[in-house]
């Protein structure tokens, strides 16, 4: 788990400083000012439905796969709670940089969905059965 949560928190502080970087360079025209949150919150829910996986692994080995689609889920439904309140409140208007918030926030979901396959994959060995 301290392996994941450092790979994460590596992924997290270099996605930072390229959506830093990208704001300087362009500014809000490109990089959404909600842009650093929502690297936040996918980050707190990667970590999240990871710690979730990993707690009902623990109890038994053979529901990891519901506790995968388990956080899966919770993380799609987190995600789209996030944004449709944003989409609501203040997305809906024209010419508030709503474009920009969605090409990161889809970027930065998928990014931090390949993590987490990237993440499983990596750790199968272990489980994997010989002969």
């Amino acid at each position: 788990m301290a392996r994941f949560l450092l790979h994460l928190a590596l992924l997290t502080l270099g996605l930072a400083a390229l959506i830093y970087l990208l704001k300087l360079q362009f500014g809000p025209p490109v990089v959404h000012p909600y842009a650093s949150c929502v690297l936040l919150l996918l980050a707190v829910l990667t970590g999240g439905t990871y710690y979730l996986t990993a707690r009902v692994t623990a109890v038994k080995k053979d529901y990891f796969i519901a506790a995968y689609f388990g956080g899966v889920v919770v993380r799609f439904l987190g995600s789209l709670l996030v944004l449709g309140l944003y989409l609501y409140r203040a997305g809906g208007v024209r010419d508030t940089g709503t474009m920009s918030l969605l090409i990161t926030f889809f970027l930065l979901y998928f990014l931090y969905a390949g993590f987490e396959i990237w993440a499983i994959l990596s750790n199968l060995r272990p489980f994997s059965k010989s002969g």
